[in-house]
């Protein structure tokens, strides 16, 4: 199947306001245009330097998500660019993040991202970290950042019962989170989870963005 053949398939999958992320790592800008040309305009990175390679010569409508590990020192390259950064894992890096969004002229979007697997190579932040972060008091200065909710990535794992109760964790942190600081925040809106073999589970339990790659473009290159 093509690309656009591969897109349709998924986005008929999904529910009304659950939005796809199509995640183009690794692959060519020729064949993020084919997505392009049948009607999608989302896509997500998680390399700095490819990112900014691909947005120099693909059309400049396409909203771009970082959901990568994002370095301090790569920040000034994504702040310009992307439309959501959603790996959030520190203050210092919102920190970072305001400071070039501010010398942009732009308010970044942004998710905090919670580590809810069980491998330890994964990143993120704990339910302590989120809750010192959000009440430090330096938060209230940074004007160009815009939070707007939670990402997480569950374990890479056959066991669907592990994937569904970490999922469930995700969502519960995303509650917590919009009664105790966003409750009169109604862009605190957004839960990202969900990959190409888990998106089914995530979006039961509550996901609102999905991050779709190899079903759509097939394996990394």
């Amino acid at each position: 199947m093509s690309v656009s053949d591969n897109l349709k398939k998924i986005l008929s999958t999904l529910p009304q306001g659950v939005k796809l992320v199509a995640v183009t790592k690794t692959h060519p800008p020729e064949v993020i245009m084919e997505a392009y040309q049948a009607g999608h305009n989302i896509f997500g990175e998680n390399r700095a330097q490819e990112m900014r390679s691909k947005y120099e010569v693909l059309p400049k409508d396409i909203e771009w998500h970082f959901i990568g590990h994002l370095q301090s020192n790569k920040v000034k390259y994504i702040a310009k660019i992307a439309n959501m950064i959603q790996s959030i894992d520190s203050l210092s890096l919102l920190k970072e993040v305001d400071y070039y969004a501010k010398k942009n002229k732009r308010i970044a979007s942004c998710l905090l991202q919670f580590h809810i697997a069980t491998e330890e190579t994964k990143f993120g932040l704990n339910w302590e970290e989120a809750c010192k972060l959000l009440e430090d008091p330096s938060i209230t200065q940074l004007k160009n950042i815009s939070i707007e909710g939670v990402m997480g990535m569950a374990s890479f794992t056959e066991d669907k019962n592990l994937i569904r109760k970490e999922f469930k964790q995700l969502r519960m942190y995303f509650e917590e989170l919009k009664q105790l600081y966003f409750f009169h925040q109604n862009s605190f809106c957004e839960i990202s989870m969900g990959m190409t073999n888990d998106y089914h589970i995530a979006i039961e339990e509550g996901s609102t963005i999905v991050r779709i790659g190899s079903a759509i473009f097939g394996s990394r290159l």
